[in-house]
């Protein structure tokens, strides 16, 4: 039970996606539940106009949290090895991969353990509603927490095989592969369906040339786990699935939460 007079005691997550909203309250011990809850996003409105409709409605956003991380869902970011990045060519390196913009910031977030920079861009309007409501928040593009606590993850099986984690979305698909504990690739793309996602995935497996014996593929979302796993399975034999159940929690999250606001608590 989350305990509103004293906000001080729990961090707050907010998650935003086209797919829709969704926040997260947890306390700064471990061992209880969650609070977790989604709202309904109007497609015809921009995000800006969704997210300051989120923010006036939603009363519990109005308390003054110890921390508040934001979570911008966006296949708009592009990594970069840490020992190339430089702050004053943040833009220049972000646009050299991605097409302009109008009314947009370009943000980064370092990844200490995984040695890279992930450069993201969000609304121009949609930050400084948030940063008005949030003056002390943290922004994140949604694959720089995925990125850094699979990296963790990698490196504590220490396994000698290439390995592929695909993180589903209602509307797209995550892709991030390891060889040596150490990421080598991550992009995302738009998907709807499942057979878009599975082409998306085996297309990376032949790119990147690996074993369909040997190599290891984690799925994230639980949904349809027989389907998926037979189809996949015709191609690919080691396959597991995992999600806020299968991963060592410090709390007791709900098993639809995102994998990346899962994946900002365990790498903190």
């Amino acid at each position: 039970m989350i305990d509103f007079n004293q906000p001080d005691r729990y961090t707050l997550s907010i998650r935003l996606s086209t797919d829709g909203f969704s926040f997260a309250i947890h306390p700064d011990e471990g061992g209880e539940d969650v609070l977790f809850r989604t709202f309904h996003v109007n497609p015809q409105h921009s995000m800006a106009a969704n997210v300051k409709e989120f923010l006036a409605e939603t009363d519990t956003l109005k308390h003054a949290f110890r921390q508040t991380n934001i979570l911008i869902h966006t296949s708009r970011y592009t990594p970069v090895p840490f020992e190339l990045y430089e702050d004053d060519q943040t833009e220049l390196l972000f646009y050299q991969n991605l097409p302009k913009q109008n009314n947009e910031i370009i943000l980064c977030n370092i990844l200490s353990k995984s040695n890279i920079a992930i450069l993201f861009s969000i609304d121009k309007l949609t930050h400084q509603l948030l940063s008005d409501h949030f003056p002390k928040a943290r922004f994140f593009a949604s694959i720089s927490p995925t990125i850094e606590y699979l990296t963790l993850r990698s490196r504590k099986n220490g396994n000698s095989r290439a390995e592929v984690f695909a993180i589903l979305h209602q509307k797209s698909l995550d892709l991030l592969a390891f060889k040596n504990q150490k990421p080598v690739l991550a992009n995302s793309f738009k998907a709807s369906n499942m057979n878009d996602k599975c082409y998306y995935l085996l297309n990376l497996w032949k790119q990147l040339n690996l074993d369909q014996q040997q190599d290891v593929l984690y799925v994230s979302d639980g949904m349809q786990q027989k389907k998926q796993e037979d189809f996949l399975k015709r191609f690919i034999k080691n396959i597991s699935f995992i999600n806020s159940q299968t991963e060592p929690t410090p709390y007791r999250y709900p098993s639809d939460i995102p994998f990346d606001m899962l994946s900002l608590d365990l790498c903190e």
